[in-house]
Parts: C-alpha cells; sequence; structure tokens
C-alpha cells in the first residue's frame, strides 16, 4: 500500500487517442464501423440493422436532406457522449462530497447537476434517433467520442472535484453554440430548439459551480489572521481552455 500524501498520476499517451475534439472540432469523419473505435468489433449472433453513427437514407420522417441529418447527428452524438462522460464525473463528486460547506450543500447540488445531465442525454439521444441516427451508447466509445475527458481516478480536494466540473460545463457550452450556429445555417430548426433549450441549462449549471468557487466563504478557521491570505489556499485558476484534467 502506497503512503498517503499528494501523488502526481503517471502519463499514458496510449489512454486516449482521439485528440481531436480537444481542439473544438467534431468526430465528423467516425461515422459508421470503425475498427480502431472501442465497442465496434466483437463476434455476436444478433442480426444487423444499421452501423453506429449513420442515418437512415430514407423514412426518417423529418423533411430535411440526407446530409444535414448526418452531420446534425453526428455533432449531437458528440453532445450526448461527453453529457455521459458528464454524468459519471458527476456522479463520483457526489458519492464522494465530504467537509462543512460541502457534504450536504453539494451533495444535494451535484445530484441536481447528475439529474439534469441525465435529462439532456435523453433529450440528445432521442433527437439523434428523430434524425434517423444511432446514438452510442457503449461506455468506452462514448469516452473515446467525447470532447471532454473524465478526471484521473481518486479522491481530490472538493475545489479540484468543482472546478473539474466547471470546465466541463464551458467545453459543453462552447460546444454546442457551434453547432446551434451551424444548425441555423442549415435550417435544422428542431435541433436549434433542443440544443438551445439545454444551453440554456448548461449555462445556469455552470453559474453553480462558478458561484461555489467564489472567494468568500461563511466556514473559516483562524488561519486567516496569521497568514495573511484571507483563506485563499493558493488556488490556481480557474483555465475555461482547459482540455485535459
Amino acid at each position: 500500500m502506497k503512503q498517503e500524501g499528494i501523488q502526481q498520476p503517471s502519463t499514458n499517451a496510449t489512454v486516449m487517442t482521439n485528440l481531436k475534439n480537444f481542439a473544438g472540432e467534431f468526430n465528423l469523419n467516425k461515422s459508421g464501423f470503425q475498427a480502431d473505435t472501442p465497442g465496434h468489433s466483437t463476434n455476436h449472433d444478433m442480426i444487423l440493422r444499421q452501423e453506429p453513427r449513420t442515418v437512415k437514407e430514407i423514412g426518417a420522417g423529418i423533411g430535411l436532406p440526407y446530409e444535414t441529418r448526418l452531420e446534425m447527428a453526428l455533432m449531437l452524438d458528440d453532445h450526448q457522449c461527453a453529457l455521459n462522460v458528464a454524468l459519471h464525473q458527476y456522479n463520483k463528486h457526489h458519492w464522494l462530497t465530504e467537509g462543512a460547506e460541502s457534504f450536504l450543500s453539494l451533495h444535494h447540488l451535484l445530484e441536481e447537476h447528475r439529474d439534469v445531465t441525465q435529462k439532456h442525454i435523453d433529450q440528445i439521444g432521442e433527437r439523434v434517433a428523430r434524425l434517423g441516427g444511432v446514438p452510442t451508447a457503449h461506455l468506452m466509445t462514448q469516452h473515446e467520442l467525447s470532447y471532454i475527458k473524465h478526471e484521473v481516478e481518486g479522491r481530490y480536494t472538493m475545489r479540484d472535484f468543482i472546478r473539474n466540473d466547471l470546465e466541463h460545463e464551458l467545453k459543453i457550452q462552447e460546444m454546442m453554440r457551434k453547432q446551434i450556429s451551424r444548425a441555423h445555417e442549415l435550417q435544422d430548426w428542431g435541433t436549434v430548439e433542443v440544443l438551445e433549450e439545454i444551453l440554456l441549462k448548461r449555462e445556469d449549471l455552470g453559474y453553480h459551480l462558478y458561484s461555489v468557487l467564489e472567494d468568500d466563504t461563511l466556514a473559516r478557521g483562524m488561519t486567516h489572521l496569521l497568514d495573511g491570505n484571507t483563506d485563499r489556499a493558493g488556488d490556481r485558476p480557474m483555465n475555461p481552455g482547459s482540455k485535459l484534467q
């Protein structure tokens, strides 16, 4: 057993292979079975009706061109994958809340964020299906395609947890705005309405997290009288451009 203390996780370049989406790119080139994608290769006896991340050529019931439905479905699926990553991280932080300001208040706040995220996953997944697409559901594939990544395993400070969640929310907002703009260009008003509703709520969630990280606090000891830090424990600045955690 390793001794307790601050440990730096080792860097393993093979953990994540899909890095383009960190720069804000959607996975528009990943449609159909991909040999290098987790969850896309196995032996089974099921009857295949449609490949992953494709849309039906006819019969979707929505009067948009095939090319529009495919592009919008792939972008939406990237959001759905990212939200699933956010959901798992929210769950972890919800389970591990501790401290005078965290155990009850943050425990319930993170529970709300988790429940809202689950609702948004469902809304986006259903929109993908309505466009004739196949939403990604394999956990490893979701993480591979997601433009946010789960933090490394382990228990860290509550401020680290909340800061990581906030960085997720800022990236989700950025990517949703990109698709909303593109959906306007393609006149996919249905996707615009779905994403605008979700974006407004994600901004609300981000505001909650940012407010929790503000400097003021009701729980303070006597150290502020001695160290001159006014209870600001050397926090690193929040970086909204962070891609990896």
